[in-house]
């Protein structure tokens, strides 16, 4: 279960046992609050054990999709996975933009874009990762953070991207300052992609706003370029 998630239980709980200090003033039964706790701690522990924690993931994407800026910015965050990998000749296979849509076809977080990485795996698999590879799918995996800093002068998403940045990373024995190294030579050069291609990248937003399909968006893409 995310941290964020384990935060609400532990306020909920003390929220149920704030309420059975004060029932007696408002006539509640102590069994009301000691039942709601109990079956929210069984939730959680399902969801922790059960689901990996992706259930209090759905649910708190679920609250945040109510707000238009989280939804636009999860939208944005993808598209610039979704561009980069398509310059940089990584074959886009599917996106998705909420954390109920990433859990159907099995994917982490609240969302993401799918890549056919085949021919990354197979390199890694037998250690034999060119730097032309990796600097390419490095690229990528930076470059959601990159474009959400260029739309809103910050990132709120992309844990999941620099963990599996710094988990291929420290795979092929690099440091932890030549992660972040790499990290920041990565996302400069998304950044730069980005800006030559802002137009094909705005018009990749409104697609993806519609729900366009991967065939529509590399259409548009093209177009624009």
């Amino acid at each position: 279960m995310s941290k964020t998630a384990l935060n609400l239980v532990a306020i909920f709980v003390f929220l149920m046992t704030l309420s059975t200090l004060l029932g007696s003033m408002f006539n509640l039964s102590p069994t009301v609050p000691a039942l709601a706790t109990f079956t929210i701690l069984g939730i959680a522990t399902f969801d922790s054990f059960g689901l990996q924690g992706k259930g209090g993931t759905i649910f708190l994407d679920w609250v945040a999709g109510f707000s238009p800026k989280h939804r636009e910015r999860i939208i944005h965050h993808e598209a610039g996975h979704f561009l980069v990998a398509y310059l940089l000749g990584i074959p886009v296979i599917g996106y998705t933009l909420s954390a109920w849509e990433a859990w159907k076809q099995k994917q982490p977080g609240q969302g993401g874009v799918s890549f056919d990485d085949a021919e990354l795996a197979s390199q890694l698999e037998w250690g034999k990762l060119t730097a032309q590879m990796l600097d390419r799918y490095c690229t990528v995996w930076m470059a959601g953070i990159t474009a959400e800093t260029l739309v809103y002068e910050n990132a709120e998403g992309g844990a999941d991207d620099k963990s599996k940045l710094a988990g291929v990373l420290k795979s092929l024995g690099f440091s932890a300052s030549a992660c972040e190294q790499k990290q920041r030579f990565c996302a400069l050069q998304a950044k730069t992609l980005l800006q030559e291609n802002w137009s094909a990248y705005q018009a990749l937003v409104d697609a993806m706003r519609q729900k366009a399909t991967v065939a529509e968006c590399v259409k548009i893409i093209d177009e624009k370029l």
